[in-house]
């Protein structure tokens, strides 16, 4: 039999026809290095309390980063864990009101741990269509059976878990990240009671910016520390840093530690990462105020530009989006807006369950009433033509 052995050249000749494929349909993403320091107005990050910055988070990463060296230098369960990482899970579990945490490199592989640690085979995983990617894939490597419910239909939830006899958990993210709706948690939770399943939360759009002093999504809805619920978290949004969290009750931490592979196998979290994300969690647990800033600068970006025609979102936490005609015109649409010095997301499919192209803003905690209205009027300038009702 004669083995199959194409021209090296061929080989990837698949790839020419789906690239060509992405640009018919202004799907082409590239990279952008940004300089360290940018002219243009930021309303693309996720850097909602504006701390990736700041001097105390700038000075805990270097200071970590000089006592405890530049990485990890293994997994978590061999050298990779210091006294750095379980002083920042101990304050991360108190912060947020959960009995015990688990730091791992990135709120990726927090949501792939948490799922695929939670069920097996004979669990039903019931995951709301507007979860993360993250969720997704943790639902698929879990090998449970799924079952994606409407969009924040807590009735849906209670229908599907009726429907299983066996372990159950419902996931979702707290506030999703397209629109910067928040997901209906009590709900869900009443839902899970009724059918003795586990809820899982990703906070990771709600930590610093919802709840009591930004303490969380799960605590705003008086869940945090509840005993059938477990919650993920990044560092990187509100606390600026890099990483992911885990939250729970200690068996579950205790379990993760011994079955997430994500974990297990995964070098640990870089101590100038951990010593960062601990300097920012002291900050906001000091400045509690930023979380409402944050919020109240959504507020008026929405406000602004819905009255101004254009169909926005209204926001739950930090995100403000605005649709687009197109995936071609939303593209068009940012970089206009960074022609002009404003730096805008640029959300389009896969990256939107419902498949509408938006420009996603996010109010920064720092940013002045001057630079929203800065922003306002830039996006206003450069909207498409049909992009307004007026």
């Amino acid at each position: 039999m004669s083995q199959y052995s194409p021209e090296p050249d061929d080989v990837f000749a698949w790839i020419d026809d789906a690239e060509r494929a992405r640009e018919q349909a202004g799907l082409v993403r590239t990279l952008r290095p940004r300089p360290a320091s940018s002219p243009l107005l930021d309303l693309a990050s996720n850097d909602y309390l504006g701390l990736s910055r700041h001097p105390e988070t700038v000075r805990g990463a270097r200071e970590a980063a000089e006592r405890w060296g530049a990485g990890a230098t293994g997994s978590r369960l061999v050298t990779g864990t210091t006294e750095l990482h379980a002083e920042l899970e101990r304050e991360l579990a108190d912060f947020c009101g959960f009995e015990a945490a688990l730091v791992l490199s990135s709120g990726y592989a927090a949501n792939l741990a948490a799922v695929t640690a939670l069920g097996d085979r004979d669990t039903l995983v019931v995951s709301d269509a507007g979860n993360h990617a993250s969720i997704v894939d943790g639902c698929r490597l879990s090998r449970a059976g799924i079952e994606v419910i409407p969009h924040s239909d807590p009735e849906a939830a209670r229908k599907a878990l009726a429907t299983h006899e066996g372990r159950a958990l419902l996931v979702s993210d707290s506030v999703f990240s397209v629109d910067g709706d928040a997901a209906p948690l009590a709900a869900y939770a009443a839902a899970c009671r009724e059918a003795g399943a586990a809820l899982v939360v990703d906070d990771a759009h709600g930590l610093g910016v919802l709840g009591e002093g930004g303490r969380g999504a799960l605590h705003a809805a008086g869940l945090a520390g509840a005993p059938g619920v477990v919650a993920t978290l990044t560092l990187s949004k509100s606390l600026g840093s890099q990483g992911g969290a885990v939250l729970g009750p200690a068996k579950v931490i205790r379990h993760l530690v011994n079955t997430a592979r994500t974990f297990i196998f995964d070098t640990g979290l870089a101590p100038a990462s951990a010593g960062a994300a601990l300097a920012s969690l002291r900050l906001l647990r000091s400045e509690p105020e930023r979380a409402g800033r944050a919020r109240a600068g959504a507020g008026r970006l929405y406000g602004r530009l819905t009255a101004s025609g254009l169909t926005a979102a209204r926001p739950d936490a930090a995100v403000v989006s605005v649709r687009a005609p197109s995936a071609s015109a939303a593209q068009r649409g940012a970089a206009d807006c960074r022609e002009a010095g404003l730096s805008v997301g640029c959300f389009r499919p896969p990256s939107v369950p419902d498949g509408i192209s938006r420009l996603r803003l996010t109010a920064r905690a720092d940013l002045t009433g001057d630079e929203i209205d800065r922003a306002v009027a830039t996006i206003l300038g450069t909207a498409p033509a049909g992009a307004t009702d007026r």
